[in-house]
């Protein structure tokens, strides 16, 4: 008779040993970093030189959201506060263009976002691929979550006032 054995998983890593070698990989990192850097200085300077967009507004807003998240994996902590600065200058930003239509930044907000794409910077520089991969993925999770929220207060509403 076989005995059954209890609880007897694989201990098998969930990323092949080659792939798990190219997360740590600074030759992979280089290109992705450079450009996620790249799109982040482009949409600021087109916002100081009063040529933004919404899509530009978003780019810089989901890159500040991933540098929150690389704060909370322990990537540069200590430089959280120039991230929720950099947060209040798109707040300032959007408030602006809600106003008077227009992107532009003014000198104190684009110092502030130059200050939270530096700490970001520097954030992608310490970070894995892993560690960068998982920080979008949170940031996306809670931008579904906020949208949801948001559609759901707005069905809400409608229906209390429908009532």
């Amino acid at each position: 008779m076989k005995k059954k054995s209890t609880n007897m998983k694989s201990t098998r890593p969930a990323m092949s040993p080659l792939l798990r070698a190219l997360t740590y990989s600074r030759a992979a990192r280089e290109p992705m970093i450079d450009a996620m850097l790249l799109r982040c200085y482009v949409a600021l300077d087109a916002f100081y030189r009063g040529h933004g967009s919404q899509p530009l507004f978003m780019t810089l807003c989901r890159h500040m959201l991933v540098a929150e998240e690389l704060c909370q994996l322990g990537h540069a902590p200590e430089c959280e506060d120039d991230i929720t600065s950099a947060h209040e200058a798109l707040v300032e930003l959007d408030a602006r263009h809600s106003a008077e239509a227009v992107w532009s930044l003014g000198a104190d907000e684009h110092a502030r976002l130059c200050a939270g794409l530096d700490v970001f910077a520097m954030q992608l520089e310490d970070a894995t691929l892993e560690h960068i991969a998982q920080a979008e993925a949170r940031m996306v999770t809670q931008s579904l979550v906020a949208a949801n929220m948001r559609s759901g207060v707005g069905r809400a509403q409608a229906v209390a006032s429908a009532e």
